[in-house]
This record gives structure tokens, sequence and C-alpha cells, in this order.
């Protein structure tokens, strides 16, 4: 049990400066953060959907993990606390209303023989299946026009439209700070190098 809630509570701890330091190692990696001369929207890189003034670990930071147990009350009692502060995580309203074009991977909310029309975008694989979801500044509610055939859990895709500030709570997958409606998805390919 012990090292159930270390590993909860220190993947959770590390897991938001861990996605801003490992953006570039992302699908977004490949591509900058401009727009080009077409006019297309600037592509954002997950780190500005961040505001920088935001510190979700300070709380944290003089607490000793080792002293702490699974079945203490503290330990459950800050597990319940980290939820609610990511859950509740602030947007950069800056982006609010904004065109964007952001890569990720995507987790079905919607899956028919049709394709994914409704999914979230998160910065990592496995994100909102095989960890604690990230913070709500880092995920992204998606609706695209259409269902998207041939999409599958964890693809990488490009999603471009308006970056909205606006809360989705999924019961199973976590909390989305941002919406983009109308979403053009298009899969990601990395460019080649030169």
């Amino acid at each position: 049990m012990r090292r159930f809630f270390s590993r909860v509570l220190l993947s959770a701890l590390f897991l938001a400066p861990a996605a801003a330091l490992l953006g570039g190692c992302g699908p977004d990696s490949a591509h900058g953060a401009s727009a080009s001369a077409t006019g297309a929207a600037a592509e954002l890189k997950w780190e500005e959907l961040i505001p920088k003034s935001w510190d979700p670990t300070r709380r944290y930071r003089n607490i000793s993990l080792e002293a702490l147990r699974d079945n203490d009350p503290r330990a459950i009692q800050m597990l319940d606390e980290m939820r609610a502060v990511w859950d509740n995580a602030p947007v950069n309203v800056a982006l609010d209303g904004k065109p964007g074009k952001l890569a990720g991977f995507v987790v079905p909310l919607d899956a028919t023989q049709d394709g994914i029309r409704e999914f979230l975008l998160v910065p990592y694989f496995g994100a909102c299946i095989h960890t604690p979801p990230p913070p709500a500044n880092q995920i992204v509610h998606v609706i695209a026009p259409a269902p998207v055939k041939g999409l599958h859990a964890m693809d990488t895709v490009y999603v471009s439209g308006t970056l909205k500030a606006a809360r989705y709570a999924s019961a199973d997958m976590g909390v989305s700070g941002y919406e983009i409606a109308s979403a053009a998805v298009e899969r990601f390919t990395p460019k080649q190098p030169q």
C-alpha cells in the first residue's frame, strides 16, 4: 500500500513540471510554434496552456513522502486535495478565443463504427488512461464537426480551431480546462529530417 501511494503522489507531483519539461519530446516537437505565411493558426506548445504563475507542487515541497503510509488519513487527504487542485487548474486566459493548432494524443469520449467525434487531447501517451489525469490546463476537450474515421485511443493528431476556456468533466477520464469545438482533426506526421 505504501508503495502505491508513494507512486501515485510522486507521479502527480512531478507530472505537470515533467510535462512542461518534456514539451519538446511530444508529437509537437517537430514543428515550431509559429503561424505559416498562409495565415494558418499558430501552433501552440502545451506549456503555453499553463499560466506562468501556477505551481501546483508548492504546497507539497516540504513533505516527506516516506513518512506517509497509504492508509494514513493525511495521505488520503493530500491525494484528494491534490486532485481538486489539478481539476481546478487555472487556464491561460490570454489564449481564450484565439485560433490555434495543438498536437497531442487522443482519449476517446465517444467511439462508434463511424469514428470518433468527441475526445480529450492530452500532451503525453497514456494520460487519462494509464496514469492519473493531468491538470485541467493540460487537457483539451475536442469536438469535431463529424466523426473522424480510423481514429483510436492514443493516436497522435493535430487539432486546429478556436481555443475556448471551458470546463468539461468526464467521470472516467478527468477534467479539461479548454475546448475546441468544430475542430479540424488531422493525423500527426513528423517532419522528416533534411
